[in-house]
C-alpha cells in the first residue's frame, strides 16, 4: 500500500489539478505534501504556461491589427496630397490643406518652410492614424532621386508600401527607381493610379506600363465609372460594388449596386483578376479551374496571400486630390498589406560571427530596435526607431550593439510630422522617436541580452560636390555645426578639405541636394555661404631631360651668400611608385657634403609649384652632377636658393605638360538612349572602354577628365528622361592635349596678372 501511495497518488492529484475544472487554483496542503518539491514547482510552470496561452491573443490581436506602410512615387504623383486626404478620412487632421496652397498653410507632412516653398518633399515624414480599428503608421517619402536616401531608408523598416503612378505621365523613371528599392528590401505593394480626373487619363495604359517596365505582375482589383471630368466613382471587382464618394471633402462613401451598362466590363476584368491571382495561388487556382463560384472572401483571401508573397501587386484607382478613391485604398490596406508578424526580419549575430536570425517580431522576445532616421529637433536629436522585437519603455536602459553604450531613453515620442506625442511604452512593429539619445543612422538597439545588429541599408556614393566657404569669419563655429549636423542626418552627404586649396568641399547626389542644404544652412543658421566650382587638382609633369647650371652670389656687404649647383632633370620612368627622386652624383669635395640636404630641400620645395599653372610637379628625378662653394659665403640658404632658381631655370627647357585626373565612370542607361549618351560622352573627351547589355540597359564605362564632369547629373537626366545612372572614380593622371594647356596657362597668367 505505502509503495502505491508514493507512485499513484501523486499521478492521481497532478491529474485532477491540471484539469480543466481548477485551471488556476494552487494545491492544498494535503496534496502539496503528496506531490512533493518537485511536483509543486511543476505545477506551477503549467499555470505560467497555461496563463501565457490565455494570454497571447493580447498582443496578437494588437499585431495584426497594425500596419506600417510607406507612400513612394515619381515627382509630382500626389503622395503628398494622398497622404494628407488619409489624415484627413482617419480624422487626425481636421481640415484639408493643399501643397502648394493657397492658403499658406501647406500640407501636413510638409513641415519645412523650404518644403511649403518650392511645393516638393524633402525628408519623409512619419505619422500614424487608425481607420476601422487598425492603427497605420505612414511615411510619406520624397520623390526626387536627390533624396534617395529617404526613401532608402523609409523602405528598410516598412512591412508595405503603396506605389502611386499617374494616370497621364504613367511609369515614369522615379516609379522604375522607386520598384527597384521595394525590391531590394522586398515589400510586398498596392499600386494606385492617381490623378483620374486628369485630361488624358487612362489607368489601363498606365496597368500595360506596369507588367511591362516594372514587370509587375499585376491586375486592377477597381474599375473606374467615368474618367477625366466624368469621374464619378468606382466598382470594387472584389466585393461586386459601386462607390460613389459624396460630401464637400469626399468623405460620405455611398455604396451602390453595379451600373447595368458596366456589368460586361466589370464581369471582364474579375475574370482577368481571377485569372492573374490564380497563377500564383495555387487554392483560387483549383477554383477557378474545376469552375467553382468564387466569393468574394475567397477572392481577397487570394490576392492577399499572394501580396503578401509579393507575387501579385493589386492596382488601385482614384484621384486624391478630388477625394475619390482615398477610402477603399485603405480598405485595401488593412486587407492586402502584411502586418508586422507576417513579414520575415532578419537580424546578425555578433556573437556568432554575423550568422542571420529571424526575428519573430513578438513583443514578448528580447528588444531589437533600428536607428534608421536621426533629425535635429527643438530639444536635441531626435532618432526615430522601428522596434523589431521587445518593448521599448521611457526610462529604460538600452544598449546600442554598434558602439556599446548603455543609454537611458529620456523621452518617447509617436511622431505626427513635425509635432509628437509623448507615450510609455512601445512594442514590436512599431516605429517611434526618442529624444537625446546619442548614435549614429543605421545603429542597433538592444536591451543588452542579446548581440543583434540589423542589416544596413544601401547608401549611394555621392556624384557631385562643390566648394562652399561662409561669406563672415565670425560664423565659422555655426557653418561647421551645421555641416556637422547635417553629415549625421543624412548618409549620402559628405563633407571634406581640399589640402591644396583649403577649400570645404561638400558632396551629395545632385544639384539640386546641394543647394538645398546650402539654403538650409542659410535658413537654420543664419549663415550665407557662398559656392564656387571646385578646384580641379591638376599636377604638372615634364617629359625630357634638361640641363641646369645655376651660380647664386650676392653681396651685401658682411657675409654674402655663394653656391653653385650643376646637374639634370629628367622624367621618372612610367609607372614610378615615388613622385620625386634625388641623386648626389658629385665626385669629390666640389660641395661640403654638409649643404646636400640644403640642396634636396631646394628643389623639393621648388617642385611644390610648376611655373605652367602653380600645381605641383610630379615624376621628375633630379640629379646633381658638380657645383661649387665659397669657403666665407657658402651657406644652406645660399644652396637652397640656388636649387630654386635652378629648377625654374631649366624646367621649360624640360617641355613641362599638364596632368589631369581622369574619372573611370560607369553609366547605366536605357538602350534607347545609348547613342545619345556615348556622343556626349565623346563631345566631354571621354574614351569608352567597355559597353554591356543588362536586360534593357546598356552598361558603358568609359575615361573622363574630371574637369568635364560638372553638371554631369543633370545632363545625363535631361538626356535619358531621368532613367540614366552613373557612379565615378578617380582613375589617374594623364596628360591634357595642346589646346587645354594653352588655356589653363592663360588663364593662369590672368589670375596672376589680376592678383
Amino acid at each position: 500500500m505505502a509503495r502505491f501511495q508514493r507512485s499513484v497518488v501523486p499521478r492521481l492529484l497532478y491529474t485532477l489539478y491540471s484539469t480543466k475544472a481548477a485551471p488556476y487554483s494552487s494545491p492544498s496542503p494535503t496534496a502539496a505534501l503528496l506531490l512533493g518539491n518537485f511536483e509543486v514547482r511543476h505545477f506551477a510552470a503549467g499555470n505560467v504556461a497555461r496563463a501565457k496561452d490565455d494570454k497571447e491573443p493580447w498582443w496578437k490581436e494588437s499585431m495584426e491589427r497594425l500596419r506600417n506602410i510607406g507612400i513612394s512615387a515619381h515627382i509630382d504623383s500626389g503622395k503628398t496630397t494622398l497622404t494628407e486626404r488619409v489624415l484627413y478620412y482617419t480624422g487626425r487632421i481636421h481640415e484639408i490643406h493643399e501643397v502648394r496652397g493657397k492658403d499658406g498653410v501647406g500640407a501636413k507632412m510638409d513641415s519645412m518652410d523650404l518644403e511649403r516653398e518650392k511645393g516638393i518633399t524633402i525628408q519623409s515624414a512619419a505619422t500614424y492614424c487608425t481607420w476601422k480599428d487598425y492603427q497605420i503608421n505612414i511615411i510619406d517619402t520624397p520623390g526626387h532621386v536627390d533624396f534617395t536616401i529617404e526613401v532608402e531608408r523609409a523602405l528598410r523598416v516598412l512591412d508595405g508600401a503603396i506605389l502611386v503612378l499617374c494616370s497621364v505621365g504613367g511609369v515614369q523613371s522615379q516609379s522604375i527607381t522607386v520598384d527597384r528599392q521595394m525590391r531590394r528590401y522586398e515589400v510586398p505593394r498596392l499600386a494606385f493610379i492617381n490623378k483620374l480626373d486628369r485630361m488624358g487619363a487612362d489607368p489601363w495604359k498606365v496597368l500595360n506600363q506596369a507588367r511591362s517596365k516594372l514587370r509587375h505582375h499585376t491586375a486592377a482589383v477597381q474599375v473606374p465609372i467615368g474618367l477625366e471630368e466624368n469621374f464619378k466613382g468606382l466598382i470594387d471587382l472584389v466585393q461586386l460594388k459601386a462607390y460613389y464618394f459624396h460630401g464637400s471633402s469626399g468623405e460620405k462613401v455611398v455604396t451602390e449596386e453595379i451600373p447595368a451598362d458596366m456589368e460586361a466590363i466589370v464581369a471582364e476584368k474579375r475574370r482577368e483578376l481571377i485569372e492573374v491571382v490564380s497563377e500564383v495561388d495555387d487554392k483560387l487556382a483549383e477554383a477557378f479551374l474545376n469552375d467553382e463560384p468564387i466569393s468574394p472572401a475567397d477572392l481577397e483571401e487570394a490576392v492577399r496571400r499572394a501580396t503578401i508573397a509579393r507575387k501579385f501587386v493589386p492596382v488601385f484607382m482614384g484621384s486624391a486630390f478630388k477625394n475619390k478613391g482615398v477610402q477603399p485604398l485603405l480598405d485595401g490596406v488593412l486587407s492586402y498589406l502584411p502586418c508586422p508578424i507576417e513579414v520575415s526580419n532578419y537580424a546578425l549575430d555578433q556573437t556568432k560571427n554575423e550568422e542571420k536570425v529571424m526575428l519573430p517580431g513578438t513583443p514578448d522576445g528580447p528588444l531589437v530596435a533600428l536607428a534608421f532616421k536621426l533629425e535635429e529637433g527643438r530639444f536635441g536629436q531626435l532618432t526615430y526607431l522601428r522596434v523589431y522585437e521587445g518593448v521599448v519603455r521611457k526610462g529604460d536602459f538600452i544598449v546600442n550593439v554598434n558602439t556599446g553604450k548603455k543609454i537611458k531613453v529620456p523621452r518617447l515620442v509617436r511622431m505626427h510630422s513635425n509635432e509628437m506625442e509623448d507615450i510609455q511604452e512601445a512594442h514590436a512593429g512599431q516605429i517611434v522617436a526618442v529624444f537625446g539619445v546619442d548614435c549614429a543612422s543605421g545603429d542597433t538597439f538592444t536591451n543588452g541580452s542579446v548581440k543583434y545588429t540589423m542589416t544596413s541599408m544601401n547608401v549611394p556614393e555621392p556624384v557631385m560636390s562643390l566648394a562652399v566657404q561662409p561669406v563672415s569669419k565670425d560664423s565659422g563655429g555655426q557653418f561647421s555645426k551645421a555641416l556637422n549636423r547635417f553629415q549625421r542626418e543624412d548618409p549620402t552627404f559628405r563633407v571634406g578639405l581640399d589640402a591644396e586649396s583649403g577649400q570645404t568641399i561638400i558632396s551629395g547626389m545632385g544639384e539640386l541636394h546641394l543647394d538645398i542644404y546650402v539654403e538650409r544652412i542659410r535658413r537654420e543658421y543664419k549663415v550665407d555661404a557662398t559656392v564656387g566650382k571646385p578646384r580641379v587638382n591638376f599636377r604638372e609633369t615634364i617629359t625630357q631631360r634638361a640641363e641646369f647650371d645655376y651660380l647664386h652670389k650676392k653681396q651685401s656687404g658682411g657675409q654674402g651668400q655663394y653656391g653653385r649647383v650643376c646637374g639634370y632633370v629628367e622624367p621618372l620612368p612610367p609607372g614610378s611608385p615615388i613622385k620625386f627622386e634625388f641623386e648626389n652624383m658629385i665626385v669629390g669635395q666640389a660641395i661640403p657634403s654638409n649643404f646636400i640636404p640644403a640642396i634636396e630641400k631646394g628643389f623639393k620645395e621648388a617642385a611644390n609649384s610648376g611655373s605652367l599653372i602653380g600645381h605641383p610637379v610630379e615624376n621628375i628625378r633630379v640629379v646633381i652632377t658638380d657645383g661649387a662653394s665659397h669657403a666665407v659665403d657658402s651657406s644652406e640658404l645660399a644652396f637652397k636658393l640656388a636649387s630654386i632658381y635652378a629648377f625654374r631655370q631649366c624646367y621649360s627647357a624640360a617641355r613641362p605638360v599638364i596632368l589631369e585626373p581622369i574619372m573611370l565612370v560607369e553609366l547605366k542607361v536605357p538602350t534607347e538612349f545609348q547613342g545619345t549618351v556615348a556622343g556626349d560622352i565623346n563631345k566631354r573627351k571621354g574614351v569608352i572602354v567597355g559597353n554591356d547589355q543588362d536586360g534593357d540597359d546598356s552598361v558603358i564605362t568609359a575615361n573622363v577628365p574630371l574637369n568635364n564632369m560638372f553638371g554631369y547629373s543633370t545632363a545625363l537626366r535631361s538626356m535619358t528622361q531621368g532613367k540614366g545612372e552613373f557612379t565615378m572614380e578617380y582613375k589617374e593622371h594623364s596628360p591634357v592635349s595642346q589646346d587645354v594647356q594653352m588655356q589653363l596657362v592663360n588663364t593662369h597668367k590672368a589670375n596672376k596678372a589680376v592678383e
